[in-house]
C-alpha cells in the first residue's frame, strides 16, 4: 500500500516522451496571451485617443423639476389599507414561562 509520502514522492512532471512537451507549451501558451494581450491594449489605447474630449448632447435635458411633474401617483390619493392581519403565519414558537 502506498503512503502519503510516496505518492508525493512520485515525480510526474515529463520525465517521459509523453509528458516532455507540458514546459515547451506552458510557455508558449504564456507567450502568446501576453502579446494578445499587449495588442488588445494598444488597440484601445488608440480607439481611446481617438474619441472626442466632450460628446455633444443626445438631446433636450431633462430638468428635475419636469421629471417630478411626469410622476403618476400609483395609489390616485387613496389611504394605503393595511393587509397584515393578526392571525400568525407558519409556526411560532412558544415561550414558557
Amino acid at each position: 500500500m502506498l503512503t502519503a509520502a510516496q505518492v508525493l514522492a512520485q515525480n510526474n512532471f515529463g520525465d517521459t516522451r509523453s509528458g516532455g512537451l507540458a514546459g515547451p507549451m506552458g510557455l508558449f501558451l504564456i507567450l502568446i496571451l501576453g502579446t494578445a494581450t499587449v495588442l488588445l491594449i494598444r488597440n484601445m489605447n488608440a480607439r481611446l485617443r481617438r474619441l472626442p474630449d466632450r460628446f455633444p448632447q443626445q438631446g433636450p435635458s431633462v430638468d428635475a423639476h419636469r421629471a417630478d411633474s411626469a410622476v403618476v401617483d400609483p395609489t390616485d390619493g387613496t389611504p394605503a389599507q393595511d393587509s397584515s392581519s393578526d392571525a400568525p403565519k407558519g409556526r411560532q414558537q412558544r415561550r414558557n414561562g
